[in-house]
């Protein structure tokens, strides 16, 4: 009688899906982190520049 309880109690928690939200959270945030890195790392030259030529311009 208590194996039927640990197979129904199983099957309740089994059926529990509150940590796949946060998992698909980490996945996305991880995913905008890469895009945020390899943008960077092409264009982190050009940005640069025109950061410095605007500062310039402004007199900072």
């Amino acid at each position: 009688m208590k194996y039927y309880f640990y197979v129904k109690n199983f099957a309740l928690v089994a059926n529990e899906e509150e940590g796949q939200g946060l998992a698909e959270y980490g996945l996305i945030i991880a995913l905008v982190a890469v895009i945020a890195i390899a943008g960077v790392t092409a264009f982190g030259t050009d940005i640069s520049a025109f950061l410095t030529g605007l500062s310039a311009q402004l007199g900072f």
